[in-house]
């Protein structure tokens, strides 16, 4: 797919793999890869619970994940593939065959399946179905004479849903919205967090990978991670290099007590909890925090666990250091979860901003005289981010910002915000790979 001229475009990231088939991956593992596709275009979190489908979970482990990467590699390029079948098709025919003709192209034009292995299976789906049945001839048509004459160009912008572009051009301008668009299109390299006195290069060599400012290890290698160097020694956990910059500008010590607001799925408990500091972690989910106290076992870490919704918990302590990553629309992780796109709505905005307002206020009652504040969310809308903190500030004047330094923390320069937070882009980064999105803030109490 080609994207047309309309602005200065990042350089190339590495590209997603191809995805082997093998002669045992076939039919069905396109029907699983169709049903997890509907499934993240229907809701959020269906690529997760589609899994569990029976159509998806009986299928041998690399079926599974051959169609969990074709139903991501379609989610992300969704836009340019409808734009691509728009040209080809005089009326648009019934959701199932769509379906089918968006796993064949993502299939073609992302994995770089070979044509004649996609166009044949993507036929003989179309046969199993009494619906689709006589629309197999099209499918065969539009498929070969995509493969024949090339796709066209295509623009990168179309992946995102109109309103999300149309906010973001609204609050960052066209060549950055356009740079967000093109950020989302490949797969992104996975990213390590290291425990104090693990050797980041070391891991990184036998990794494949590199070393990002902050510490991070960065890495395209895919597979079972439970099978990589230090993962049974507990050396490290998955983290974006984006989600790892709030715990460094919280800046905790040895000694100190930290308490983490919404915790799971806990990558910023383990950080917060290797440099020495007593840490409380609070999520409102028995259930995510399962994976918390998992890794907290795994590397060896110490937190005290508490599963109670924050506003609610009956405790009179406070604290030197809090960190609130508070529940948020997640748009800035779509490199990642390009399904949070397709399943956030307008009025999600709004409605978590409120529920944002109330967790600051009672993170806020947590921090001791001279103590800190750090509120985050991994959401690129500036009512969940920047307007949270200036509403924030205007209603508790007892707290001030500490200008963030990005080069001390591992981001981006280009971050640092006129107020001295950090608003970091999926966009930044280029050179290095991108990252997620995020909004970090440090405050302190001085009063």
């Amino acid at each position: 797919m080609a994207d047309k001229a309309r602005g200065p475009r990042p350089p190339r990231r590495e590209p997603t793999p191809r995805v082997d088939e093998g002669p045992e991956v076939g039919v069905e593992a396109r029907i699983a890869a169709g049903v997890l596709l509907n499934a993240a275009l229907e809701k959020r979190n269906g690529v997760d619970e589609a899994l569990a489908f029976r159509e998806v979970a009986s299928l041998p482990p690399a079926d599974r994940a051959f169609a969990r990467a074709v139903a991501m590699a379609a989610l992300r390029r969704l836009g340019e593939i409808d734009q691509i079948l728009d040209r080809r098709l005089k009326a648009r025919p019934n959701d199932q065959v769509v379906t089918i003709l968006r796993i064949a192209l993502a299939q073609i034009l992302v994995l770089e399946t070979p044509a004649f292995a996609a166009v044949s299976t993507a036929v003989k789906l179309a046969e199993r179905d009494a619906k689709t049945r006589p629309y197999k001839g099209l499918v065969n048509a539009v498929l070969r004479t995509i493969g024949r004459e090339g796709p066209g160009l295509t623009t990168a912008e179309a992946n995102l849903p109109d309103w999300i572009a149309a906010r973001w051009r609204a609050t960052y301008g066209e060549p950055v919205m356009i740079g967000l668009a093109l950020a989302g299109r490949d797969e992104p390299p996975t990213d390590l967090s290291l425990k104090p006195g693990a050797d980041a290069a070391a891991l990184a060599q036998a990794l494949d990978g590199f070393v990002l400012p902050g510490g991070t290890v960065r890495t395209g290698r895919r597979g079972d991670i439970a099978q990589w160097p230090g993962f049974d020694t507990g050396d490290w956990w998955v983290q974006d290099a984006a989600a790892a910059v709030p715990a460094r500008l919280l800046d905790v010590r040895a000694g100190e007590t930290v308490l983490d607001l919404c915790a799971a799925p806990g990558g910023k408990t383990l950080q917060l909890a290797a440099t020495g500091a007593a840490v409380t972690a609070l999520d409102r989910s028995e259930a995510r925090l399962k994976r918390l106290s998992a890794n907290l076992a795994r590397t060896g870490l110490d937190a005290q666990v508490i599963a109670v919704p924050a506003e609610d918990w009956d405790d009179a302590r406070t604290f030197d250091a809090v960190l609130l990553d508070a529940p948020c629309t997640a748009t800035g992780t779509y490199r990642r979860n390009p399904e949070a796109l397709r399943a956030t709505r307008p009025t999600e905005v709004a409605k978590l901003a409120d529920v944002q307002h109330r967790l600051l206020d009672a993170a806020a009652e947590r921090v001791k005289p001279g103590g800190r504040l750090v509120y985050c969310t991994c959401s690129l809308e500036r009512e969940e981010g920047e307007t949270q903190v200036l509403a924030f500030l205007r209603r508790n004047p007892a707290f001030r910002t500490v200008p963030a330094d990005p080069a001390a923390i591992g981001a981006p320069p280009e971050a640092l915000t006129p107020e001295g937070w950090l608003r970091l882009l999926p966009s930044q980064w280029p050179e290095h790979g991108g990252l997620d999105g995020f909004f970090a803030a440090r405050l302190e109490r001085v009063g």
